[in-house]
């Protein structure tokens, strides 16, 4: 009878018994080509310049060049110029606030959010997303900047005076620090501005450079529970630093590792030192801020355009402290005075750059992630596709540039997005009327947050956590969905509130690749048994009612077989079945006398006569291991070897190793490495195309062994 064909012919399988007709199938052979004419070829498409290609690229480089000559005026400007104006009230108060985090003045945010939305107009491929600052973001800038500001002697804890204006007046004290091409007339906020934008530079580099180097899938490592635990975590560590502007109390800024347990420790042990002015302030603002958000989350549907809390709350408090003058009476500390215009542009300091430079990565990367995974969310909702390289070079340049005109890193924020999507965008035109919103602030109106206390700031900050935070609710159910997500989820969160943000995504990340390799080391295995009047067969532990396969194992591994399992595929595999083929071995080559195991040196004693019916090799209760490989993605060079040597020791105790359901890279690697060896080269009686397959080739030996008795 000829066996099931693997190799060149494949005998599917039909549903019903009745109509198991076989039907052939033929593999095409793969191309061959050597290794130094795939690089020529790849060599010829990229380097090739013709105006075709020209043209692409920078119709590519530049996407705002292929959609606004198509811009569908009377569907869509209404539209975005109402998600626009929206956006850029938001993004002022917002602006200023996040100010905080990064540790600078006001007018940078200021100055971040207007070229962030003008560039990402002319590159992004997303229409829906809202680029600018990100409060992620601003904490890690501020935590760097802090350390620097620290590192060259600068007090943290002491603020510009309102009146000083830019700070310029504070230079720098004495320190051995080596503070790049910068001249002592340079102050405290001079350079913490300098450290933010070389860290900018920087992180813009990094994420261009992995644009041309095609790393966008790096952010595939980065899952969602991951990100979710990360902004959870580092949202514990923004609460944590403003709480301090809550109360009024001025407590050291503490910087590296446990910052989150030792700022609450010393707010414990300073609160009696609390402003009373600002504790009333941050009541009311955050009294009216929570019930408003409330109240338009519980009515979205009806209300269209989202109110301007956050707007109407800071022009009444500037309005209160301005007219109470609420700095002078009760020491309320301000955000001071905010200028007009641009400040010239100017270089980053490349001097600087060496400092920061192991800090910027994370940056990128996480800026990168966000802006991505938004950016492939609204794609998905509304019909059309982005290129992640792309976004890459976007947000890339979204940093490089502004970093030239004194703005720090930005990257797509969430909630802003959904803003503007659910206010009628339609495409980033939007951006360029929130861009139009902010210049308006930046030449005109910046003035007047002048006695705007850092309280209503704190508070805009704080309800704006709301959304990461309120992820603890969906701990529970994630845990009864997939335990390990859940998991990776608090481990995350806790490393980025208890050690720091870096540190955190760090673990974060290598606590995930080591789940999916401990995926990989003790997978699912399992015995399979045989649905009644199917070709089907499954699990024995999980299902009822299964038949058993007289004289057959099927063993099923579902994960590739490579080194770090290799030894748990051979335990679970003896497990299973009953039967370590190496140590049966061992046994039957023992003689035998009286039930009882003897040395070959007594069983010459005993003479030939009486020890020969006992070395009779023992019948094990089956004769065929069955291994469904239908799950094995891949094989190395110590699975192939795994199973060779199985397929050895098994036949030493008369027992066949057969192989179903292996994909075809694998079967190629099996052929590489040699594993059908000189008698059956082909694999047309060790491969079969289904467990089923296999199970009928045995039946049908086992015919032809009964009709030659």
């Amino acid at each position: 009878m000829n066996a099931p064909r693997m190799d060149g012919q494949a005998e599917l399988e039909r549903a019903d018994p009745g109509l198991q007709i076989p039907i052939l199938i033929h593999r095409q052979a793969p191309p061959q080509k050597s290794l130094r004419e795939t690089a020529k070829a790849k060599l010829r498409r990229s380097c090739s310049l013709t105006p075709a290609r020209l043209k692409d690229a920078v119709w590519g480089f530049f996407p705002v060049i292929g959609w606004l000559p198509k811009y569908r005026f009377k569907d869509y400007i209404v539209g975005d110029i109402m998600s626009g104006l929206v956006i850029g009230v938001i993004l002022v108060p917002q602006a200023i606030a996040y100010s905080l985090l990064a540790g600078l003045k006001p007018i940078y945010s200021l100055y971040t959010s207007f070229f962030a939305n003008i560039i990402y107009f002319l590159m992004g491929t997303s229409r829906h997303v809202s680029v600018g600052i990100f409060s992620l973001l601003c904490l890690m800038v501020g935590q760097v900047v802090d350390r620097e500001l620290q590192l060259a002697g600068f007090d943290l804890n002491e603020d510009i005076s309102p009146a000083s204006g830019n700070g310029s007046n504070k230079t720098f004290p004495g320190s051995d620090l080596p503070l790049g091409g910068l001249g002592p007339e340079c102050g405290k906020e001079c350079y913490a501005i300098s450290i933010a934008t070389a860290l900018t530079f920087l992180a813009g580099v990094y994420q261009v450079l992995m644009g041309l180097f095609r790393l966008g899938f790096v952010s595939t490592y980065l899952s969602q529970p991951l990100l979710d635990g990360f902004a959870t975590g580092a949202s514990l560590t923004i609460l944590t630093s403003q709480v301090k502007h809550l109360f009024g109390i001025k407590i050291p800024r503490h910087q590296g590792y446990g910052m989150f347990l030792a700022t609450w420790v010393n707010m414990i042990q300073n609160i009696t030192q609390a402003n009373i002015c600002d504790v009333i302030t941050s009541a009311i603002c955050l009294t009216v801020l929570v019930a408003t958000k409330e109240l338009a989350d519980k009515y979205k549907k009806k209300i269209k355009i989202p109110l301007p809390t956050e707007l109407v709350v800071i022009v009444a408090a500037t309005l209160v402290s301005h007219f109470g003058n609420l700095h002078e009476r009760f020491g309320s500390s301000i955000s001071g005075d905010i200028p007009t215009g641009f400040i010239p542009p100017k270089a980053p300091d490349f001097g600087l750059m060496h400092r920061v430079a192991l800090d910027a990565v994370p940056i990128a990367v996480i800026g990168f992630a966000f802006t991505v995974s938004l950016s492939e969310m609204f794609a998905k909702n509304y019909g059309y596709t982005i290129k992640a390289n792309q976004e890459m070079f976007a947000v890339g340049f979204c940093n490089i540039i502004p970093s030239f005109f004194h703005s720090f890193t930005t990257s797509a924020a969430l909630a802003k997005s959904l803003v503007k999507t659910s206010t009628g965008c339609h495409t980033q035109v939007s951006s360029v009327v929130s861009a139009a919103v902010v210049l308006l602030v930046l030449l005109f109106l910046a003035p007047l947050f002048y006695s705007l206390q850092k309280s209503v700031l704190a508070c805009i900050i704080i309800v704006s956590l709301k959304g990461a935070l309120w992820k603890f609710r969906d701990v529970p159910r994630q845990y009864r969905v997939n335990k390990m997500d859940a998991l990776i989820w608090c481990v995350t969160m806790a490393s980025c509130a208890l050690i720091s943000t870096e540190i955190g995504l760090l673990v974060g990340v290598l606590f995930s690749v080591l789940c999916v390799v401990g995926r990989t080391q003790h997978p699912h295995v399992a015995l399979l048994g045989q649905i009644e009047n199917t070709v089907y067969y499954e699990d024995t532990r999980q299902y009822e009612n299964l038949l058993p396969v007289p004289k057959i194992k099927i063993f099923r591994f579902e994960a590739p077989l490579y080194y770090a399992n290799k030894d748990f595929f051979l335990k679970s595999l003896c497990k299973m079945t009953g039967l370590n083929p190496t140590l049966e071995a061992a046994k039957r080559k023992k003689p035998i006398v009286d039930g009882r195991h003897v040395e070959k040196g007594v069983s010459r004693e005993l003479g030939q006569a009486e020890t020969s019916c006992h070395l009779v090799p023992k019948q094990s209760e089956f004769h065929t291991i069955i291994i469904d490989c239908s799950s094995v993605l891949f094989l190395d060079t110590a699975g192939i070897n795994t199973l060779k040597n199985i397929r050895k020791d098994y036949r030493a105790v008369n027992i066949t190793i057969l192989l179903a359901g292996c994909n075809p890279s694998v079967a190629d690697s099996l052929k590489r490495g040699g594993y059908f060896g000189n008698d059956d080269p082909s694999g047309k009686e060790l491969l079969f195309y289904s467990v089923h397959g296999a199970v009928r080739f045995v039946r049908a030996r086992e015919q032809v062994m009964d009709s030659t008795l």
